[in-house]
């Protein structure tokens, strides 16, 4: 969470070996092979050894994509087994992010899958994602997307 939300040169995180990966990535050039085989060589012996929490917290926000009945923080906390606070401190350490935020976004994208597909009962698929209603389902989507999930489909389709 100390560095989420911002642009940092890569040697203010990993100091000196940081600008000699970039120098080896940007030699590369557009070769996808030696930019994955530089990076994993720079970034495998950097790793955490065994399972970490901010793994165990990435679980957690795949689970929370996936299950669409996660719909408040409180609901996730009881899932996890841990109190609301406890759950929001992981979050803001582990992903640079609220819980709330990443539910919202997470029902976004659901309703993103689901205008993928011609038949989507928006009301039907509001209660499902925990949104009062129909409406309150299209004012969060647009808002995050920019577009109504009418347009969006259009926009698909087009």
């Amino acid at each position: 969470s100390t560095i989420a939300e911002q642009r940092l040169a890569i040697e203010e995180v990993f100091g000196p070996a940081g600008t000699e990966l970039a120098k080896e990535v940007f030699a590369a050039g557009e070769d996808l092979d030696v930019i994955v085989s530089c990076l994993v060589r720079f970034l495998e012996p950097r790793a955490p050894s065994e399972v970490t929490l901010g793994e165990t917290m990435s679980e957690v926000v795949e689970l929370m994509l996936a299950d669409p009945s996660l719909g408040r923080v409180d609901d996730l906390a009881a899932r996890l087994g841990a109190s609301t606070r406890q759950v929001q401190r992981l979050f803001a350490r582990y992903v640079g992010a609220t819980p709330k935020f990443v539910i919202q976004r997470a029902r976004v994208q659901l309703a993103a899958e689901a205008a993928r597909r011609h038949d989507t009962d928006w009301a039907r698929l509001a209660a499902e994602l925990g949104y009062s209603d129909q409406a309150h389902l299209t004012r969060s989507f647009t808002a995050e997307v920019g577009t109504s999930p009418a347009a969006y489909r259009k926009q698909l389709e087009g």
